[in-house]
């Protein structure tokens, strides 16, 4: 055992009747110096040299450091002063404010065409780009908070660097706190697990918008253009952050694959085409995602082929594929694309051949088969009578007419046949007799709608020149007023049904909501203008038909009220209140506010988009269609993001909160049925 250790003094402490303490501390203080007094002479030399080396050192370099503490200070306080400023910023990276507007300078949007055109919009800036340092990483930002859209939360940059933005995420997170972290609560969604802060986050206030600083693109080149108000710029941002989000789920856990399945993080096959990723192409390239949209070129370049021996759908692959391939190649002058639209519409071909030259449903595009489905002969109409825009431009493209005529004997043949009603068409079609089957039966839903609306597109694609697709789509429309339109009993809401055998249904899909946009596209082209009138109409009603539901989304089928009361205008039942997260609705926003400039339409859709950011969102990544839009607590994941919520949704959204018209101008491009622009065919010389 070690003895005690020797003390040198012994510490007493007394205490008077008036409780005041004393102790030696003096006799301590000597023994320090005692202690002192017995080092060497040379120990007691070498602790002062340090001493004196450590002051002088401190010396020096206290100019520095006080020099870089101020500028610290003043970045800082310049930042506080423009934090609201400054709406679009890139990581690390803080715009010079115009001079003269004190606002951050908006450059002009514009889809760029040629090969040497970048990856997305060229914007010319309006002031110097000088980059001024951001905030300390480590500064708490005051609108970090669980509050509003949940892609408003995080300052973050573009996120095509996936990992990068996970590390951004979690070090916001940590910011805020670990008691933060104690109060999240998770929902359950019949077995899926979702944070609740991504999915039932209540709208922002007006300040918390305000203080909102959206991301950007890294560089400044790069950046999207962002209107002159508040609210727009918020939007926007919005609406981008939304696809970053559903990106960021498809590139983890689906990347190739045809659709992501956001609550399993994994992915579904249909055709093993890609078609998120194609789908999702030109709008990328309209929202300046240049980083995404390279590394999605890429992908085509190197691992799409159609060299294989699968089943397709022609209708779907022609909508999503052929057509996404043709837009992003008149975006962006890239060859590439061009060159596998045309492999993609020569594999196709085999469809058409069928004795009444209406197509099979059905095609193997390695094999070079077609066949009708399993179940039956018949096509639908909406799937043989909707892949003309796309057709008819490879053929324009190509020099090459086979595409366009085999698509315009469609429409030759339709035109003629008899057992419409007042231009209303049945929903099938015989593939041998080429006659329509299950007559008497009209609707503006699903199998029939998008012949409609390829009437009206079609003979504006061509230059307004092809008589009968006019006279059609004419006859069309005033057979739909005649027969399908009624009005609500409760608020007179105006709706298109459906006619069985002469029997009127107050039943609208959720696919009808295209018509007032088409209405008013027709109206923009010079054709009567009381089509403006019943568009008008019905974009209320799909608008209410969000409302009325607890979620504020919409179901996929409603039925009317036409009694007289105090009740709702929308009955949904059980089978049909689930949310595919689809456009229509959102798609005739767009057209509405670009034809009438009425900012209720912008403000619908925020409100949608809103509704979309609190029950659909998945915390990993990814958008999810859900069961029950009657159900804001328990409205049921179905475990799939569809290609068109990023090819047409969330297209439409952008294209909505943008002020620049230019921006896919309508005097220039006609959108096919997924929302692929492509180009209005100069007129033919006289």
């Amino acid at each position: 055992m070690y003895p005690p250790s020797r003390k040198d003094f012994i510490s007493l402490t007394l205490s008077d009747p008036h409780s005041h303490t004393y102790n030696n501390g003096k006799h301590r203080r000597q023994s320090c110096w005692r202690k002192w007094k017995q080092l060497s002479r040379l120990q007691r030399s070498l602790i002062l040299f340090l001493l004196a080396l450590l002051l002088i050192f401190g010396l020096l370099s206290y100019p520095s450091i006080t020099e870089q503490w101020r500028g610290l200070s003043d970045r800082e306080d310049w930042l506080a002063l423009n934090d609201r400023e400054l709406k679009a910023t890139p990581p690390g990276v803080k715009p010079v404010l115009d001079p003269g507007t004190g606002k951050v300078p908006a450059p002009v949007p514009g889809p760029a065409v040629g090969p040497d055109a970048g990856a997305g919009p060229v914007l010319e800036p309006r002031g110097p780009n000088i980059p001024i340092l951001a905030k300390p990483p480590n500064k708490k930002k005051t609108f970090l908070n669980k509050r509003g859209p949940p892609n408003l939360q995080k300052v973050v940059g573009n996120v095509s660097d996936i990992g990068g933005r996970e590390k951004q995420e979690h070090e916001v997170v940590q910011d805020e706190g670990e008691d933060e972290d104690q109060e999240k609560k998770i929902v359950s969604w019949r077995g899926a697990m979702i944070e609740a802060d991504q999915a039932t986050e209540p709208p922002p206030s007006a300040n918390e918008k305000e203080a909102a600083v959206p991301p950007a693109p890294a560089n400044a080149a790069d950046t999207v253009p962002l209107e002159v108000s508040t609210g727009t710029v918020d939007r926007l941002e919005a609406v981008r952050d939304a696809f970053r989000h559903a990106w960021k789920g498809y590139k983890d856990f689906a990347w190739g694959h045809d659709e992501l399945k956001p609550i399993s993080k994994s992915f579904g096959e249909w055709f093993g085409l890609g078609l998120t990723l194609i789908d999702s192409l030109d709008t990328m390239w309209i929202m300046g995602l240049k980083e995404e949209f390279t590394e999605a070129r890429n992908w085509v370049e190197k691992e799409l082929s159609f060299n294989k021996n699968v089943d397709v759908n022609l209708f779907e692959t022609t909508i999503r594929v052929l057509g996404g391939l043709l837009s992003a190649y008149h975006l962006t002058g890239d060859q590439l694309f061009l060159e596998k639209a045309k492999d993609l519409g020569s594999r196709l071909m085999p469809a058409f051949k069928t004795p009444s030259k209406i197509p099979f449903s059905d095609v193997n595009i390695g094999k070079g088969t077609a066949h009708p489905p399993r179940w039956t002969s018949d096509s639908t109409l909406a799937e043989v009578t909707s892949i003309q825009l796309e057709f008819r431009e490879l053929s324009r493209l190509t020099q090459e007419p086979q595409y366009q005529e085999v698509v315009n004997e469609v429409m030759k043949l339709v035109h003629s046949l008899p057992g419409k009603q007042d231009g209303l068409v049945p929903m099938f079609i015989n593939t041998n007799s080429g006659q329509f089957t299950h007559k008497g039966v009209f609707t503006l839903g699903a199998r029939a709608d998008s012949y409609y609306e390829y009437l009206l597109k079609q003979w504006i694609q061509g230059g307004k020149t092809e008589d009968n697709l006019l006279e059609d789509y004419l006859q069309a429309v005033e057979g739909v007023k005649k027969h399908l339109v009624r009005q609500t009993g409760p608020r007179r809401l105006t709706f298109v049904g459906e006619l069985s055998h002469n029997r009127f249904n107050p039943k609208m899909d959720h696919l009808v909501c295209f018509l007032p946009g088409t209405l008013a596209l027709g109206v923009h082209n010079g054709l009567p203008g009381d089509h403006m009138e019943l568009a008008t109409q019905l974009m209320e009603t799909c608008y209410h038909m969000y409302t009325q539901m607890e979620t504020g989304l919409s179901p996929e089928i409603v039925h009317f009220n036409l009694q007289a009361s105090d009740g709702r205008d929308v009955v949904v039942k059980p089978a049909d209140r689930h949310n595919l997260l689809r456009p229509e609705t959102v798609e005739s926003l767009f057209y509405m506010y670009r034809f009438t400039k009425d900012t209720k339409y912008r403000d619908w859709g925020w409100e949608i988009l809103q509704s979309f950011n609190k029950y659909t969102k998945v915390s990993g990544g990814g958008y999810t269609s859900i069961n029950n839009v009657c159900d804001p607590v328990n409205p049921g994941p179905r475990d799939k993001m569809e290609s068109f919520f990023l090819g047409e949704t969330l297209k439409y959204l952008y294209l909505l909160f943008s002020d620049d018209m230019e921006l896919l101008s309508l005097e220039k491009y006609v959108f096919n049925t997924e929302a692929h622009p492509l180009p209005i065919w100069p007129p033919p010389p006289k």
